[in-house]
């Protein structure tokens, strides 16, 4: 909405008033393909690595949806590193696309795919491990872990670097693959290098300065809480517990959710007793001090490297109870309720063994295997579908233990060996109902699924296997509806915004990691769009945004419920108007509803009061 617009709008009733001071100030949702596309409406960029802090990777954008899905097509792509792993979620803020490889941070247009600045990170130590899931941003900053393990802030706008702090030691197998999240000034993040036997925490860093503010053992020891659940001191100094994707956090409660991964020996449970906590839990710290509030444990004594690897998801359940998702590689999407910390449910998202086994030195069929499960990219939420979706490689493993290890620096402590089974390495793409836990719909990939998962308002979930084919379903039904071969691996990020008025889709694809089984290609940026959707009578007009002319015109009498005041409620109103009367009631109101609308209408109002009549319809 234009500006001198806006303010008549505000002039304009009580409850409008009311619904201003309830709301965050913004403009109303543009017309997807109209002349004011280029305003900004809410979710339009990606600006996190799963989008919002809660984790759920949800876009309300609609102009790529189940009628338009089919013609999506390459409009170009751009080469971010010669080779390598290639893992990262990108980001778009602004106008501009942001993506790293390794020890590289590119800032690219999203559109043309043409390269702005390219920083190259230096390293101070040697490291170990090179991969990178990506940067956070905040007030023109990006932040970013290396291979030496530090942190980095840079400038949005040009690539310079602001400042580097040390957040751990290379030369004991420490690294940073996580991408941070940045909330209220602190920058977030874990060391990586489990296998290594690094004692894994999580840290708080100052966003100015990088000085840091608090930090979490992952693994406890003294008298920190847990430390009784290691029963061999000896193994608690390397046991592991380290982060390999991002996090999540509630602002209302102020809690930070980090994965935690697998303790060490990975295969070897018998030279550590038992529960060893933090590993293959999600940790609850207090996001402002690192105070410990509570913890889930998906797999007690783990000893088959079934890290949580991925970053927990948030939501809310029909009945308003704040849940906890969180999927690992033991195969399951577990479901948990925060005000219980009980499990209500979880779903095997890939081939489980219905009793796991005991891994022998003589060595065992395990399924999933050390490499199979979800890895680093989690679930996602649909909320006007409720329905949890989950990637996840099916994978089994022949595992062999051997006890009796002893820790050495920079040596892998897997405590015993793994190796595939004869049968080829497949995925799946689940979506579950996010109340009850039953499976909806599958999908069984060719290759194994690492990729992100991206819901949409559109009612399309995109998504990618390792034998590098982009896939667009469906999200009710699971039908595929697109299916694009990129000739590279997508291990990274799906994401979706907004430029000018159109909406576009950018995908990560060509990564070389263990984890491969499928396609290679070079690292690079995807970017697709589709065709503009038709124009009928059931997309004319944009129920989204009319809930957002709701929220701006109507909430502070009727509430987000429709009830409001008493005997003027809008529940099942569709049962008593018709679309026509509903915009006649609008723009001529009988007392005590104020007049919202001025006269006379410009092109605008009537799209506003069309797309408002249409929410209320729903």
């Amino acid at each position: 909405m234009k500006a001198p617009r806006l303010a008549r709008f505000l002039s304009r009733g009580t409850a409008y008033l009311l619904a201003m001071q309830m709301l965050s100030p913004g403009a109303f949702a543009a017309s997807a393909w109209g002349e004011s596309a280029g305003q900004l409406i809410p979710g339009d960029d990606w600006r996190g690595y799963n989008k919002t802090l809660d984790g759920q990777r949800f876009s309300p954008l609609d102009q790529i949806n189940v009628d338009n899905a089919g013609s999506l097509k390459e409009l170009c792509r751009v080469e971010i590193a010669h080779r390598g792993s290639f893992q990262a979620g990108p980001l778009v803020v602004d106008g501009t696309m942001y993506v790293t490889a390794e020890e590289q941070t590119v800032a690219v247009d999203p559109v043309t795919c043409a390269i702005r600045w390219r920083h190259v990170y230096h390293h101070e130590q040697s490291g170990i491990s090179p991969m990178n899931r990506g940067v956070a941003y905040a007030n023109g900053r990006l932040f970013r872990g290396t291979e030496d393990a530090r942190v980095i802030a840079l400038d949005a706008k040009t690539g310079a670097e602001i400042w580097a702090s040390v957040a751990g030691d290379a030369r004991l197998a420490e690294f940073i693959a996580s991408a941070p999240v940045v909330w209220n000034g602190l920058v977030i993040v874990g060391t990586g290098g489990s296998e290594w036997g690094i004692k894994g925490r999580i840290l708080a860093l100052d966003a100015q300065t990088g000085r840091e503010i608090w930090r979490f053992n992952t693994i406890p020891t003294g008298h920190e809480r847990g430390a009784n659940t290691w029963k061999d001191g000896r193994w608690a100094e390397h046991g592991g517990g380290g982060t390999w994707s991002s996090f999540a956090i509630d602002p209302v409660t102020a809690e930070l959710f980090a994965p935690v991964a697998n303790p060490v020996p990975d295969f070897a449970p018998q030279d550590r007793p038992g529960s060893n906590l933090f590993t293959d839990s999600v940790v609850v710290l207090d996001a402002r001090t690192g105070a410990l509030h509570w913890w889930y444990q998906l797999t007690p004594h783990d000893g088959m490297d079934w890290d949580l690897a991925a970053a927990p998801l948030l939501f809310r359940d029909r009945n308003d109870h704040d849940m906890l998702v969180a999927a690992g590689k033991d195969g399951y999407l577990h479901v948990v309720d925060r005000a219980t910390r009980a499990l209500k449910f979880k779903a095997a998202t890939t081939t489980v063994d219905e009793k796991p086994a005991t891994v022998t030195q003589a060595g065992v069929k395990v399924c999933p295997g050390a490499a199979g499960g979800t890895l680093w990219n989690g679930p996602a939420y649909d909320p006007s579908l409720r329905s949890l979706f989950v990637g996840a490689i099916d994978m089994c493993a022949i595992v062999t233990s051997t006890g009796g290890q002893t820790y050495g620096t920079r040596k892998m402590l897997y405590g015993g060996t793994w190796r595939p089974t004869s049968e080829p390495a497949t995925g799946w793409i689940t979506a579950v109902d996010a109340d009850t836990g039953t499976v909806r719909w599958k999908y069984h990939t060719e290759a194994p699924v690492l990729g992100a998962l991206t819901p949409t308002a559109g009612g399309i979930l995109m998504a990618g296997d390792n034998a590098g084919n982009f896939l667009v379903f469906d999200s009710a039904s699971g039908k595929l509806l697109k299916k694009i071969a990129t000739q590279g691996s997508l291990s990274g990020g799906v994401v979706t915004y907004l430029i000018k008025g159109r909406q576009y889709v950018a995908i990560d694809s060509g990564n070389i990691s263990r984890t491969g089984f499928g396609a290679i290609g070079r690292p690079s940026v995807v970017i697709l769009q589709a065709d503009p959707p038709p124009v009928t009578s059931s997309n004319s007009v944009n129920p989204q945004h009319g809930l957002e002319v709701y929220q701006h015109g109507c909430l502070g009498c009727h509430a987000t419920d429709g009830e409001g005041i008493r005997g003027f409620s809008l529940k099942n109103i569709k049962q008593r108007m018709n679309a026509d009367q509903l915009i006649s009631r609008i723009r001529n109101p009988t007392p005590p509803m104020p007049r919202v609308f001025p006269e006379p209408l410009d092109h605008d109002d009537l799209r506003d009061m069309r797309d408002l009549a249409a929410y209320l319809e729903q």
